[in-house]
């Protein structure tokens, strides 16, 4: 065993770990595998590709689900608690997956694989008790003692502990202070509400109205189990040095506390009312807040904490939302459902790297299912300014979300992702499709941060006070550009004919000015390191630079040192806390994609390590032309929240088959 960053003791993997269990029960299953790597890569894209298609929505969209942890389901019994509308399908289908989700020691991981996490054990904890677990039944008692042993709900996150103070099970003045007066400050102060991430901006604007308000539910039953010391649950936390920023933040909260006894009623009472004005207006056409679970969740509680009633359009259309994220499964044919909720909905992101990984897979261009997800993903081009037009006031729309509904916040790396896909597209009006890709190509290159990279929804989203507010303690508060967002903007703007413009060249100086020392990039957006590679080789390709050039090889280098025994490749998410993780854990079929699409895109079609990671996707593919993968790849804050993407697996891998089989992208159809 080996010392972590956080002092827990974790086992480091070696260097070459071997195929999962999951995995490799399937291996015995898959097709035999000819002695002509070329032969079964095309018969395995033949299948992958007949597997995607099954998938597609009539609609032409394509969706898998996104799993994340159990706080996305112990947080919807707790809000159905708070509202007064639980019910028992509902309650005993979450319960089921909640206990299934839990580790043999008791405790529950946020990833896969991964260690106890004392937040979400806290939370999964409580919402068994609001099922009807007794807290003396094993697994809650193993539960209840290793969160005495963290520390309690002293230890926990802010977030979790908003959660149990809306029930009495903490206090309010023992959380940090986040006035609603917040939005009041200017646009351009380091810490007004558009110097947070857009994810967190639209968490916390309404959570200033939860806080300001104080609510306390009555709850059902108490929680002494889950302190260190029920006597003293709250035991003072050492005060940082005045001369560091952490105590400097610290101090400043001490000064919000005393500010709310004194503040303004009628500044107060404005701040309230402007800040609900702010979330109803970014409600969407769906009903939802932002088209991402927290900020829904809270913005739901804190509309119904200024007299929204649940049958009000907005609360109504609101809870409404929230209940599409529930992916409803037996546990077994016949067997009773469980219930998952999804943290958010990743359609158009799904949909444009399928289009990519069928067209790459050698699907004629003008194919019905091509040209209907062309049609999906043009008719959900975002034409409306959002919050990114606070810092780009000038700059017309063009671009796409993440999800169905979410025209407030489109994003760059599904925007360039989308732009590259409908390029694939043989579309029967090309106009149209080339008047769509000019308006986001203009809006993706004006979003551009000072630096040269991108964002992902943001421009110069770059201020480092938010991170330091001890109310902001879980995740990234801010959205700063990334190598793998910025190499896919490169990637679609040199394949709009743009690799020489000023703006590309500058994305491009900036990849490889972030090259870290061994050759790697940085994965902000998937896991980790091995997700940066592969996706800033395809860019820097796509954009003139040589094979030959120096940072390719060393980061073809890099990808042959870190191909594990097997022949794939693997990266766990503790990677973003640890180091020695770096490029460390089991294959998976998404990662193992990522580098073949690195390595191709540098000329190493021929090479051994490319051949290795082809023979092991053949060889790992289900019978069905599937793969499996139980492990987390995708990431939306490094460490602190975990992303499987179902579709990962089924997209990559084709995305990677194909561009072995075929010699690389397409080249894309001839535009007037």
């Amino acid at each position: 065993m080996t010392a972590t960053t956080d002092g827990s003791t974790e086992a480091l993997p070696p260097r070459a770990p071997s195929a999962s269990d999951a995995t490799a029960e399937t291996t015995a299953s898959s097709p035999s595998v000819p002695q002509d790597t070329d032969a079964a890569a095309r018969r395995a894209t033949e299948r992958a590709t007949d597997f995607l298609l099954s998938l597609q929505d009539d609609a032409g969209w394509w969706k898998g689900d996104l799993e994340t942890n159990v706080t996305m389901d112990a947080e919807d019994l707790l809000l159905r608690q708070f509202l007064g509308i639980q019910d028992p399908r509902t309650t005993e289908a979450a319960a089921r997956h909640i206990r299934g989700e839990q580790r043999a020691d008791g405790t529950w991981a946020t990833f896969y694989g991964g260690p106890g996490e004392l937040s979400a054990t806290v939370e999964a904890y409580i919402a068994l008790r609001l099922a009807g677990d007794a807290p003396d039944a094993p697994h809650m008692a193993a539960a209840s003692a290793w969160v005495r042993e963290q520390g309690g709900i002293a230890a926990a996150r802010v977030f979790t502990r908003i959660w149990l103070a809306l029930f009495g099970w903490w206090k309010w003045e023992d959380l940090p202070e986040m006035p609603p007066e917040l939005i009041f400050f200017p646009k351009w102060f380091p810490l007004g509400v558009y110097s947070f991430a857009s994810w967190a901006r639209q968490t916390i604007v309404p959570l200033t109205i939860v806080g300001a308000k104080r609510p306390v539910r009555p709850a059902p039953f108490a929680v002494d189990e889950l302190h260190a010391d029920p006597a003293h649950p709250n035991p003072p936390r050492p005060l940082a040095p005045a001369t560091t920023w952490d105590g400097v933040f610290q101090r400043l909260d001490k000064v919000l506390h005393h500010y709310r006894k004194v503040a303004v009623p009628g500044l107060r009472r404005a701040a309230i009312r402007a800040a609900e004005r702010w979330i109803v207006q970014r409600q969407e056409n769906d009903g939802c807040f932002g088209g991402i679970q927290p900020p829904a969740v809270y913005s739901i509680i804190a509309l119904h904490l200024l007299g929204y009633d649940l049958k009000h359009p907005v609360l109504r259309a609101g809870l409404e939302s929230l209940d599409r994220f529930a992916v409803w499964r037996e546990e077994s044919p016949g067997g009773a459902p469980v219930r998952m909720v999804e943290a958010c909905q990743s359609p158009v992101w799904d949909t444009c790297l399928a289009t990519i990984a069928l067209a790459d897979a050698g699907l004629p261009t003008d194919h019905p299912k091509l040209v209907k997800a062309a049609d999906w993903m043009l008719a959900e081009e975002v034409t409306k300014p959002g919050d990114w037009a606070v810092r780009r006031p000038g700059l017309a729309p063009g671009g796409w979300a993440f999800e169905f509904e979410n025209d407030n916040y489109p994003d760059i790396d599904d925007t360039a992702e989308v732009v590259l896909a409908l390029r694939r597209v043989e579309h029967p009006d090309p106009d149209r499709v080339d008047a769509v890709v000019r308006r986001a190509a203009r809006w993706t290159a004006g979003m551009q941060s000072k630096n040269g990279a991108w964002g992902a929804f943001d421009a110069d989203n770059t201020s480092p006070f938010p991170n330091r507010l001890p109310f902001c303690d879980f995740g990234e508060v801010i959205d700063p550009p990334s190598a793998d967002v910025t190499a896919h903007v490169v990637e679609m703007l040199a394949d709009l004919g743009l690799a020489h413009h000023p703006r590309t060249r500058r994305g491009i100086a900036w990849l490889l000015a972030e090259q870290e020392a061994d050759g790697s990039w940085f994965g902000r957006w998937g896991t980790n390191y091995v997700y940066g590679t592969g996706s800033v080789l395809p860019a820097l390709a796509a954009a003139g630079i040589p094979g030959s050039h120096a940072a390719v090889r060393r980061a073809v280098g890099w990808l042959e040192r870190v191909q594990n025994e097997d022949g794939g490749w693997g990266e766990d998410q503790r990677s973003y806390k640890d180091r020695r993780w770096h490029a460390r854990g089991a294959s998976t079929p998404s990662q193992t994609a990522w580098a073949l699409m690195g390595l191709l895109a540098a000329g190493e079609r021929n090479g051994e390590a490319v051949r290795r990671g082809v023979r092991w996707l053949v060889e790992n593919q289900l019978p069905d032309g599937s793969w499996d993968e139980p492990y987390f790849t995708g990431t939306g804050f490094p460490w602190d929240f975990s992303i499987n993407y179902h579709l990962y697996r089924q997209v990559f891998p084709l995305t990677a088959l194909g561009r072995f089989v075929n010699g690389g992208p397409p080249d894309a159809p001839a535009r007037a």
